[in-house]
């Protein structure tokens, strides 16, 4: 029988404590945003109150700036979930929020693996700002306002009317999303 490679034990020890290590720092980052998730506030000038401004994407981006690309998603998720199982919501916020957080997360992670400098940083801020503003448009139009009239019993021309009542020349779903809640998106990911 031979013996076993004295060299690979540490290196297995090291990539074991280096997997722990990930792993609660992802757990903890996940319980920050999670909390962080019940500080948010409307800003009902610019958009209607019921889109309201948190900044629980954060340690979304610190996980995934510090652990990589796939941590940042994972704690995009563990929030959402965590949020859901506690909070007792319809679901619908809490999956277009870790479609959005995983999505600014993933590429600005994937931007800084490639660059790691505070330029790489904050190109990779901007793109995932970009990304998420751009797609939060087709998902707002096509799944979530939808599935809010159906989930809510809230008539469109209702959600529409509260734009309106910021902006009277607003003209249809549409228009009010491209005008208010992509701007909107993109400046929550750029803070």
């Amino acid at each position: 029988m031979s013996e076993p490679n004295a060299s690979a034990i540490p290196t297995s020890r090291a990539a074991s404590r280096s997997r722990t290590h990930k792993l609660t720092v992802t757990a903890m980052l996940s319980a920050v945003a999670f909390l962080l998730m019940f500080i948010e506030f409307p800003i009902p000038a610019l958009i209607p109150a019921f889109v309201k401004l948190d900044v629980s994407d954060l340690p979304e981006l610190l996980a995934a700036f510090s652990l990589g690309p796939v941590y940042g998603v994972a704690v995009a998720l563990l929030k959402n979930l965590l949020f859901l199982v506690l909070h007792g919501t319809s679901y619908v916020g809490e999956v277009f929020n870790f479609i959005m957080g995983g999505v600014f997360a993933f590429s600005a992670g994937f931007v800084y693996q490639r660059n790691k400098s505070r330029k790489g940083a904050l190109l990779g801020a901007v793109i995932g700002a970009v990304l998420m503003s751009l797609l939060s448009v087709p998902l707002n139009y096509y799944v979530v306002y939808p599935a809010y009239v159906v989930c809510y019993k809230l008539p469109l021309d209702a959600i529409v009317g509260m734009y309106q009542a910021i902006r009277p020349s607003a003209n249809g779903l549409l228009e009010c999303l491209v005008t208010f809640n992509m701007p909107f998106t993109f400046f929550k990911g750029m803070l």
